[in-house]
């Protein structure tokens, strides 16, 4: 049974780039309105990922703070639903969740870029 459950899994992934935590992503997601279906954008920090990036249940945290308010959204990576997720930059950081950007705003919830990596 396990066996069948991998290869219907498998069938289902996308390619999806490596995300790591701290990086800066654009993740545009299709939205269905009523009869019309539109792309919306959502560019924001990485603060967390759950599970690995070969599971089909594997998900990513992004935060972006807009209008002054802090916005998290949970996307499900290989979900039929998102249209493109695109690596601005990579961050460099040293933790592997960043919950603690929730407290912070501004200057003080910058991330420095790696240089190493530049996208």
């Amino acid at each position: 049974m396990s066996k069948l459950i991998e290869q219907l899994e498998k069938e289902q992934l996308r390619d999806v780039p490596e995300l790591q935590v701290g990086s800066t992503v654009k993740v545009n997601y299709r939205i269905k309105e009523g009869e019309k279906e539109r792309i919306q954008p959502f560019e924001g920090v990485v603060i967390g990922k759950h599970c690995s990036k070969n599971s089909l249940r594997a998900t990513v945290t992004v935060r972006k703070v807009s209008s002054g308010f802090g916005i998290e959204r949970v996307f499900a990576l290989h979900s039929p639903r998102i249209d493109s997720i695109e690596v601005k930059r990579i961050g460099k950081i040293r933790r592997a969740k960043l919950y603690y950007l929730r407290q912070r705003f501004g200057k003080a919830a910058r991330i420095q870029e790696k240089l190493s990596a530049r996208v």
